[in-house]
């Protein structure tokens, strides 16, 4: 599996994701169901970005992703 998994293809995989959420129309619906699909868009979103913004390892079959999840220094 190790020879299989491309880590770089599979981080920009998630970037996709997180922008294809970010760009994803709103379904013809309102009320509490608009409230509920836009509350899930943006927990895909934040999911799929953190993941995009991760640091792949793989290190003897275990798979470690790095997220820095620190304020950026001023």
């Amino acid at each position: 599996m190790a020879d299989e998994l491309d880590l770089d293809a599979m981080i920009q995989r998630f970037r996709d994701r997180a922008q294809a959420v970010k760009n994803r129309p709103l379904p013809p619906i309102a009320g509490e169901e608009r409230a509920r699909f836009i509350e899930q868009a943006q927990h895909d979103f934040q999911d799929f970005a953190i993941i995009g913004d991760a640091t792949a390892v793989l290190d003897d079959g275990v798979l470690t992703l790095t997220i820095d999840l620190r304020p950026p220094s001023a």
